[in-house]
């Protein structure tokens, strides 16, 4: 898939944990790893909201695209 999660890269900007900002945005720390990973076919709106506010950011700053790039074998 050609979207990118770059949830890591906030989180070392904000020098907050996985575990922090899944309590700050009420998900379990297994569903953010799902999604940080770039695992997860799907986020909700909301959660998405939650995560820019936890973190200050805008979600052009958690998901960018990449043409070519492609995880299906």
């Amino acid at each position: 898939m050609p979207i990118i999660v770059d949830i890591d890269v906030m989180l070392a900007k904000r020098k907050m944990s996985v575990g922090e900002l899944a309590d700050r945005v009420g998900i379990t720390p297994a569903n953010l790893a799902v999604l940080k990973n770039g695992r997860a076919k799907a986020v909700r709106f909301t959660t998405l909201a939650a995560l820019c506010e936890a973190l200050d950011c805008q979600p052009g700053d958690l998901l960018r695209w990449e043409s070519g790039t492609s995880t299906n074998a």
